[in-house]
């Protein structure tokens, strides 16, 4: 924005606002933190509230379940997929791969296998017609 009359004066009021407003907002800060006198928070609610537990007694708790879980944090995969071409039992490629880059490796595959005519050509007479 320009440095218009009307800007400055904005501006100028919101500072006057932002000092007038600033010792309400202070107080109203210390009371949601719940500060003493000492500018310490007091911990009477919060221990009421929650239950305190040691820190050793839940890394302990945290070592067993990942003893019962057992699976070292692997993912279960539910199909079989070759490694190299990407597809499944069925032909199909993840439903994460685009078009595009399923039609790449479709032509890759079919360069490599060789053949009557590559992928790349038939391709290309199909963009001809």
């Amino acid at each position: 924005m320009a440095k218009s009359l009307r800007s400055k004066w904005k501006r100028k009021m919101r500072a006057e606002k932002r000092k007038k407003n600033a010792p309400k907002e202070l107080a109203r800060l210390k009371q949601a933190l719940n500060l003493d006198k000492k500018g310490e928070a007091a911990m009477t609610d919060v221990q009421e509230i929650a239950t305190v537990v040691p820190a050793d007694k839940i890394k302990k708790t945290d070592v067993d379940m990942a003893e019962a879980e057992g699976d070292d944090g692997k993912m279960d995969m539910d199909s079989k997929r070759n490694k190299a071409t990407l597809l499944d039992e069925n032909g199909q490629y993840p439903a994460w791969m685009s078009q595009r880059q399923a039609k790449k490796l479709k032509g890759k595959r079919m360069a490599k296998k060789g053949g009557a005519k590559s992928f790349r050509a038939l391709v290309s007479a199909k963009m001809l017609k």
